[in-house]
């Protein structure tokens, strides 16, 4: 009898929490950038003692208001 084993990592998408340089990745822009973004209060981000974390959602509404703004133009 033949026993996979799925030894695959889950998609970065079920993911709660992202580092900043995950959440550039997502966005497809520089960490640099994502920081500036997350000073400027556009993307949400949480402290976790020294870590900075973006939750994943905060990625989602943060496209969705670029798309809404877009639309507005």
């Amino acid at each position: 009898m033949h026993c996979h084993t799925d030894t695959t990592t889950p998609p970065q998408s079920i993911r709660v929490l992202l580092s900043v340089e995950e959440a550039a990745q997502r966005l497809t822009i520089s960490r640099t950038r994502t920081y500036a973004l997350i000073k400027a209060g556009e993307i949400e981000s949480l402290r976790i003692g020294r870590l900075r974390r973006v939750p994943a959602n905060a990625i989602d509404d943060y496209v969705q208001r670029l798309v809404d703004d877009q639309h507005a133009a």
